[in-house]
């Protein structure tokens, strides 16, 4: 039975898919990648995050992380320091050089965030913010409780297998 309604997930996906499209634009203008940026305000919001911290944030392998790191430290942007409580972890820093695209950066991010609420009432934003909240919490939940059911259920099955075995 075809909707006669429009579907709010395509939607979503497209409003996601075109500020992608929008911000990757922006951040090759500073010969720069929309990864490299959000590495850049996650270290400006939340100094000393790991390569692992970051992979997982960014939804990418760590080795990936490891590679824009390496160009932003080549760009006098990043440093790596070792954990003071395990050698093997080094934690991310920002350098004085990145400062200044930072402020370019969040000017970019307030410009983008003003044209795509053009039309939208402050009170219609506050209420999509509150809902995209809770969306992103339910899925969380979710994707949770199926990590532990997926973590539970190998555990059955090396059970099984340890049995079979002995």
């Amino acid at each position: 039975m075809p909707h006669s309604q429009p579907d709010f997930m395509f939607y979503l996906h497209d409003v996601a898919h075109l500020l992608r499209i929008m911000v990757d634009k922006r951040a090759r203008m500073h010969d720069m990648t929309r990864a490299q940026w959000l590495i850049l305000l996650r270290l400006h919001h939340q100094p000393g995050m790991s390569q692992k911290e970051l992979a997982e944030l960014l939804e990418v392998e760590p080795i990936t992380v490891a590679r824009l790191v390496d160009r932003l430290e080549q760009r006098r942007m990043v440093e790596r320091r070792a954990d003071p409580h395990d050698r093997r972890i080094w934690r991310l820093h920002l350098l004085p050089d990145a400062a200044p695209l930072i402020g370019e950066i969040e000017a970019e991010r307030d410009q983008i965030g003003r044209m795509i609420r053009q039309g939208i009432s402050p009170e219609a934003m506050a209420t999509v913010v509150e809902a995209l909240k809770t969306m992103k919490a339910t899925l969380c939940g979710e994707l949770r409780c199926q990590r532990r059911a997926d973590h539970v259920r190998l555990l059955a099955e090396d059970d099984e297998t340890t049995e079979e075995v002995a």
